[in-house]
C-alpha cells in the first residue's frame, strides 16, 4: 500500500431520485434500483457501529474532553458554544480515522492563541478516557458474563455466516487502532469469519485507510469493484466502496437503543455519500442477501 493517502471530509455528493422504495415486507430500503449484473466475491465491513457495539457513546467521551482542551485557552467562549462546536466538526469527521478528529482539535486551539499538543497526545488521552468508559464492556465479554450477541449489531452473526455460506470473502477495516480491532474482534467471536484480513489504523495515519484497503482486495484478487459489496455506518467506507465500483449497504445502526429503526442522522448521511440501500441492522440478513443475489425481486 501507498503512504500518501489523505481520507476527504465529508461532502454531499447524491440524492435519492425519487421516494424511499423498500424491499417487500422489510425495512430495507432500496435507492435507485442498484445493478447487480454479478453476485458479490468480496465484502468488506466497517467495525464500530456496523458490527460491533463496544465503543457506543464514544462521542459522550471525546466531545466533553476537547471542550476542556479548548477552554485552557482562555477563550471567552461559552461552554455551550465550545460544545456545539465541537459535537459539529467532530461528527462531521466521524467515520475517519481518529486522528483527524485530533487534527482538527489542534488547528481549533491555535485560532485561539494556544499552543496544541501532538494530535497523537490527545488520541492517547481520548483513548485512556474512553477505556475508562468501556473496560467493563470489555471485562464482560472475556469472562464471558455477556455473551457477543449483546454487544453486536442485530444481526451481525447471521448476516457474516450467510455471506460464508455464499463463498464470500470477508474483510473488515476500521479507523480505530488495529491493536483494538484486533482484540475486540475477538472477544466478540468475529475473527472466525474474517481470519487474518482485519485492518485497523497504526501510528503513522497515512499508512492506512479503507480505500487502501480496498486497493489490496482488488488486486490480489484480479477483480474489479463490481465483486465488491460493502457494510458501513461511516460515510469513508460508502464513499470508497462506491468509487471502486461496488456495491454499498447503509447501516443506520442505532447504536444506544438497538431500536431496528435507522438513525435518521445517519441515514441521511449515508444516501449523501450514494449508498444503494439502507438498512437500520442485520435482523433482515435473510431477504438482504436473497436480494442482493438477485434471488428476490424489489
Amino acid at each position: 500500500m501507498t503512504s500518501d493517502y489523505h481520507e476527504d471530509d465529508y461532502r454531499r455528493v447524491a440524492e435519492p431520485a425519487g421516494p424511499s422504495q423498500f424491499l417487500q415486507g422489510t425495512g430495507i430500503e432500496i435507492v435507485g434500483h442498484p445493478r447487480r449484473e454479478r453476485s458479490p466475491r468480496h465484502a468488506l465491513f466497517d467495525f464500530d457501529g456496523t458490527l460491533s457495539l463496544i465503543r457506543e457513546g464514544w462521542p459522550e467521551v471525546m466531545v466533553p474532553m476537547m471542550v476542556e482542551v479548548l477552554a485552557e485557552t482562555e477563550t471567552d467562549e461559552s461552554p455551550e458554544i465550545l460544545h456545539q462546536l465541537v459535537e459539529g466538526f467532530v461528527m462531521q469527521l466521524n467515520g475517519k480515522q481518529t486522528i483527524y478528529q485530533m487534527i482538527r482539535l489542534c488547528e481549533e486551539v491555535r485560532r485561539r492563541g494556544g499552543t496544541p499538543h501532538e494530535p497523537a497526545v490527545y488520541k492517547q488521552a481520548y483513548h485512556r478516557r474512553l477505556m475508562q468508559r468501556i473496560t467493563h464492556r470489555r471485562e464482560d465479554l472475556r469472562s464471558g458474563r455477556v455473551q457477543p450477541a449483546a454487544m453486536l449489531v442485530p444481526g451481525s452473526l447471521d448476516v457474516l455466516r450467510g455471506l460464508r455460506e455464499r463463498e464470500v470473502r470477508l474483510y473488515l477495516a476500521s479507523g480505530t487502532d488495529e491493536a483494538y480491532v484486533l482484540e475486540e474482534s475477538r472477544l466478540l467471536g468475529l475473527d472466525e469469519y474474517f481470519g487474518t484480513r482485519i485492518y485497523g489504523a497504526g501510528d503513522d495515519y497515512k499508512a492506512f485507510s479503507k480505500a487502501m484497503v480496498i486497493e489490496r482486495i482488488l488486486a490480489e484478487n484480479h477483480v474489479d469493484g463490481s465483486s465488491l459489496l460493502g457494510f458501513g455506518d461511516g460515510y469513508v467506507e460508502i464513499q470508497n466502496v462506491k468509487s471502486a465500483g461496488g456495491m454499498a449497504v447503509a447501516v443506520a445502526s442505532d447504536e444506544a437503543g438497538r431500536s431496528g429503526k435507522p438513525d435518521p442522522w445517519k441515514r441521511d448521511r449515508l444516501l449523501g455519500v450514494g449508498a444503494d440501500l439502507v438498512i437500520p441492522d442485520f435482523r433482515e440478513s435473510h431477504p438482504l442477501l436473497a436480494y442482493l443475489w438477485n434471488e428476490i425481486k424489489e
